[in-house]
C-alpha cells in the first residue's frame, strides 16, 4: 500500500469514526475511500466491516457517562443485534447482493423519516400506553426491528446506525446522547459479529483494515463528546438529512 493510500484511509477513518459515533454514517466516508485505494467492491465491503470494530470500541469508551445504568438494556439489545448480524453475514456470503441492495436506499430513507417524525411517533406511543391503562408496552416490535437492522448491518452496513438510532429513538423517551451511545454499542455488536465471520471466510484486506481502523478509533473517541455539546433537535435533523442524502446517492448508484 502506497503512502497516499495510507494517508487517505487514515483521514477517511477519522471522518468515518466521527460520523459513525454521532450519526451512524461512517460508511459514507470509509467505503468510498477503500474503493479509491483500489479494493474491489466485495473486498471493500468486508474490509470496511472489519475496520468498523474500532469505531465501536472508541465510541463506547467515549460514552461511559451515557452508558451508566444501561447494562440490562444493552445485554438484551446486543443479543438481538448479534442474532441479526449473524444472519446478515451469512446472507452476504451465500446470496447475490443485487436484489438486497435495491431496497437499501429505501430502508435508509425510512430510518431518516422516523428520526424526523420522532416527537409525533413518541406522542402516539404515549397516547396508546395511556389508553391501555398503564399496561406495559409490547417489546416485540422493538425486538423485531433491532434484529432486522442487525441483519442489514451484517449484510451491507451503510447507515445501519441511522436505522438503529431511529428505532431506539421511537421506542424510548430519553436524551439523544444516551440513545446515541446505546445505538453505537448495539450496532457495533451486529458489526463485530459479521466481522468475525468475514475474518475467516471473506477476502479481507488486513493492511487496509488496520490503517482505516486507526483513524476510526481516533474519530469515534471524540464523537460522543460532540453529541453532548450539540442541541438535540438540530443534530437529529442533520442526521436525518444526511441519511436521506445517502439514500438518494445509493439509489442513483443502483438504478
Amino acid at each position: 500500500m502506497d503512502p497516499g493510500s495510507v494517508a487517505l484511509l487514515v483521514l477517511a477513518g477519522v471522518a468515518a469514526g466521527l460520523a459513525g459515533s454521532i450519526a451512524g454514517l461512517a460508511s459514507l466516508f470509509s467505503y468510498p475511500a477503500l474503493l479509491a485505494a483500489g479494493l474491489p467492491p466485495i473486498a471493500a465491503n468486508v474490509t470496511n466491516t472489519v475496520a468498523m470494530f474500532s469505531t465501536t470500541v472508541g465510541a463506547a469508551a467515549g460514552s461511559r457517562r451515557e452508558l451508566r445504568d444501561q447494562r440490562r438494556r444493552l445485554i438484551r439489545l446486543v443479543a438481538l443485534a448479534v442474532l441479526g448480524g449473524s444472519v446478515g453475514a451469512v446472507l452476504l456470503l451465500t446470496t447475490p447482493a443485487e436484489a438486497f441492495e435495491l431496497i437499501v436506499p429505501w430502508l435508509i430513507a425510512l430510518g431518516s423519516v422516523l428520526l424526523l417524525a420522532r416527537e409525533r411517533l413518541r406522542g402516539a406511543a404515549d397516547d396508546r400506553a395511556r389508553a391501555r391503562a398503564g399496561a406495559p408496552p409490547s417489546m416485540l416490535p422493538l425486538a423485531c426491528a433491532v434484529v432486522l437492522v442487525g441483519v442489514y448491518g451484517g449484510y451491507f452496513g451503510a447507515a445501519a446506525g441511522v436505522l438503529m438510532l431511529a428505532v431506539l429513538s421511537v421506542s424510548a423517551t430519553e436524551p439523544l446522547p444516551v440513545t446515541n451511545a446505546v445505538k453505537n454499542v448495539v450496532t457495533g455488536a451486529a458489526n463485530v459479529t459479521a466481522a468475525v465471520t468475514y475474518a475467516f471466510l471473506a477476502p479481507v484486506d488486513w493492511a487496509a483494515a488496520g490503517v482505516l481502523a486507526i483513524g476510526c478509533l481516533l474519530g469515534s473517541w471524540t464523537g460522543p463528546a460532540v453529541v453532548r455539546r450539540l442541541p438535540e433537535r438540530p443534530l437529529r435533523l442533520a442526521v436525518a438529512l444526511g441519511g436521506l442524502g445517502l439514500a438518494v446517492h445509493l439509489w442513483l448508484s443502483v438504478s
